[in-house]
């Protein structure tokens, strides 16, 4: 496998990696996605910095509430050691034993660098395309 299309799967493996820790809520893994100095822009307000991210993610997520987030569409363009990846994303809100009650389909645009510890997000910006209550 060359370097370039190795670089194309990690950096896309960050989506999915995202997603895991979104849905099992373990927001202080958040720094194995993110560079310490992330932004994130989204529908929930601006953020920058990791420990603000894990704050935010902490305190917006209700405990009864779950989440299962989607990646597809996901296209990834390398450049040395930065990325610029972009993805589609459905998010479903949930109870446990229950089906969703809201949905969500958002657009993601993202820029990554390589480290020291693999290839992380240094920039990213969330676009609701729509929602749904169900």
């Amino acid at each position: 496998m060359t370097q370039a299309l190795q670089d194309r799967l990690d950096v896309g493996d960050l989506f999915a990696r995202l997603s895991d820790l979104l849905d099992e809520r373990r927001f202080e893994d958040a720094g194995t996605v993110y560079h310490p100095s992330v932004e994130v822009h989204s529908p929930r307000g601006d953020l920058h910095g990791l420990e603000t991210v894990i704050t935010r993610l902490s305190a917006t997520s209700p405990a009864d509430v779950r989440t299962q987030h989607v990646h597809g569409d996901i296209q990834v363009r390398v450049d040395g050691d930065r990325a610029e990846a972009t993805a589609n994303q459905l998010v479903y809100f949930y109870r446990d034993g229950e089906p969703p009650h809201t949905s969500a389909g958002l657009r993601s645009s993202s820029i990554a660098v390589r480290t020291a510890d693999g290839w992380r997000i240094t920039r990213m910006t969330i676009t609701r395309r729509w929602q749904r209550e169900h």
